[in-house]
């Protein structure tokens, strides 16, 4: 079943590569691209089995989602984010499943989950407010995960600091139009939200402490080890899987561009050895990154799946990993792209929209290298890296 996404969105190459200017002028995926995603199964690959879902292995996911960035970055984008959504909405209370997919399998979840808003509590849940940017392919979701911290009772954040991932439906959100205008992954629609004193039911609410530790999945009765792979290392796959397909795609799109082209000098590009050279040398940087990624999830996977806890050095060491392979993966692109030529930057030329989706996925909050790195290098120190943000995403 798995494999027979990735064969979909391969039979429809040609199709979503055709969309992938409409979804950039659109400023959200096109209806159509989004119809091919969801004919495909690609949102469902992560959802559990009760309600449509596959519960398919997370490296078949990044790979799906690789290969739908290689055709068209945004297209890609969407499928990663979006569908990671249903692999967290499985520790959900059985309640909110029921309300988003009872009907409807197909039913799309939105974010983001940077902690923007204040859930104030009240009787049977909390009231909610705040505004959010970045909320990928939000115009082709019904629901959506925001991210916000626990309130007192006048609505300002309680301490010590208590970050939720509450559960809405679109009727208690507003989706900003306008709120995306970028340079690249357009298509993507990463509108802003805003969020005006909606009631929140607790049972639509999940603690991010325990989803950041994996207790969330264990309390809710989970044993597949796809739901078992930590969030720092599921979460981001979506991303960093879209950023390297996308670089694939430019990869692919430089060497169908470079096979017959003339340099002004009368130099054909397969005499150039400099050129050759920088291609065969960013093909190889490429391949490491996704090769690096999948690696790293798999044995994540496999460590799980062995009943094994994936200690908190080994977390950060994937998200250094992580991190790693998207950087790589876009300036070995980058060798490439400015050996390609000036008419290579022609909007009509693909080259020019992969390398600008490229640095724009490159740019999200995952792939800031920082303090990923530092606290990395801590543990491989054998020192205890200091509590606060700098640990938020590992």
């Amino acid at each position: 079943m798995t494999n027979r996404v990735l064969d979909t969105i391969m039979e429809r190459a040609e199709e979503i590569r055709e969309l992938g200017p409409v979804s950039e002028r659109l400023g959200r995926l096109d209806d159509k691209a989004a119809k091919v995603l969801r004919d495909s199964g690609a949102i469902r690959m992560l959802q559990p089995a009760a309600y449509g879902g596959m519960e398919a292995h997370p490296r078949e996911f990044a790979e799906m989602v690789m290969a739908a960035a290689s055709l068209d970055g945004s297209t890609g984008w969407v499928a990663g984010i979006v569908g990671i959504h249903p692999w967290e909405m499985a520790f959900a209370d059985p309640k909110v499943q029921q309300e988003i997919w009872g009907e409807d399998p197909d039913v799309w979840i939105a974010s983001p989950y940077a902690p923007m808003g204040i859930a104030r509590p009240v009787d049977g849940g909390y009231v909610f407010n705040g505004r959010w940017q970045f909320s990928s392919g939000t115009d082709h979701c019904d629901w959506i995960f925001l991210g916000g911290m626990l309130g007192d009772a006048e609505g300002k954040m309680a301490m010590p600091p208590s970050s939720l991932h509450l559960i809405l439906p679109r009727s208690d959100y507003e989706i900003v139009e306008g709120s995306w205008e970028v340079a690249g992954l357009s298509g993507t629609g990463s509108k802003d939200i805003i969020v005006r004193d909606a009631f929140v039911p607790d049972y639509r609410v999940i603690e991010f402490a325990k989803v950041i530790d994996g207790s969330a999945p264990r309390e809710a009765g989970l044993t597949n080890p796809t739901y078992l792979v930590p969030f720092s290392c599921a979460f981001p796959l979506g991303i960093t899987s879209a950023v390297i397909g996308i670089t694939e795609g430019a990869l692919a799109a430089h060497l169908a561009y470079q096979r017959g082209r003339v340099q002004i000098t009368g130099t054909k590009i397969k005499d150039d050895p400099y050129v050759l050279y920088a291609i065969s040398e960013a093909a190889e940087e490429i391949a490491t990154a996704r090769t690096r990624l999948l690696d790293n999830v798999s044995r994540m996977y496999d460590k799980v799946a062995a009943g094994q806890e994936v200690t908190f050095a080994e977390r950060a060491a994937g998200r250094r990993t992580q991190v790693r392979a998207a950087w790589r993966a876009v300036q070995a692109m980058n060798e490439i792209v400015v050996r390609s030529g000036g008419n290579a930057m022609r909007t009509d030329n693909p080259i020019q929209r992969f390398w600008r989706d490229a640095h724009v996925g490159l740019s999200h909050a995952i792939h800031v290298p920082g303090s990923v790195y530092h606290v990395s290098a801590l543990t491989d120190l054998d020192i205890e890296p200091p509590q606060g943000p700098m640990r938020s995403m590992i």
